[in-house]
């Protein structure tokens, strides 16, 4: 095994599968979850009887003490990260405009933006010797995060939607 890669939110839907495909392909993962510690350890648990090498790491990535803990652990445990694949998300069930709270707001910003900048800056001081990053970003996916949000149906609807877009 010669890569190691993190995966943010990967103990359950997308971010598990992508710790499993990575395992599969050769690299050593790191499961990172925020609250589900037993479906973290099932991926682990997983990748480990398939005859992978992986760790679990709890932390938010929308916490800088926190994503530089998982950083140093990987560091520790796995070796130096030469991949991310940033996946933790949230949604909020939907709601009007005029019923969004501040609280709320920043919640769902310090997850879906600040989360993602923070392990992205961490692997780029690992990775990259001219600061240099390349990055992926896929369209809506179906996965149980819509339902989770009270929109089960917005994977169908953005993709026949002109362009993919959201209506």
């Amino acid at each position: 095994m010669d890569g190691v890669l993190v995966v943010t939110g990967a103990s359950r839907g997308i971010g598990a599968a992508t710790a499993l495909l990575g395992a599969q392909r050769g690299y050593r993962v790191c499961v990172n979850y925020v609250r589900d510690a037993a479906a973290a350890e099932g991926v682990a648990d997983a990748i480990r009887q398939a005859g992978g090498e992986a760790i679990v790491v709890q932390a938010d990535v929308g916490h800088e003490a926190e994503v530089a803990r998982l950083f140093a652990t990987v560091d520790r445990t796995l070796g130096t990260v030469t991949a991310l694949v940033n996946n933790a998300g949230i949604l909020e069930t939907q709601c009007r405009l005029e019923d969004v709270d501040e609280e709320r707001l920043l919640r769902i910003l310090r997850v879906n933006v600040v989360g993602t900048f923070l392990p992205s800056r961490e692997a780029v001081r690992r990775m990259s010797t001219r600061r240099g990053v390349n990055a992926v970003r896929p369209g809506i996916i179906e996965t149980e995060i819509h339902a989770s949000g009270g929109e089960p149906g917005r994977p169908a609807r953005s993709s026949t939607s002109p362009g993919g877009a959201e209506p």
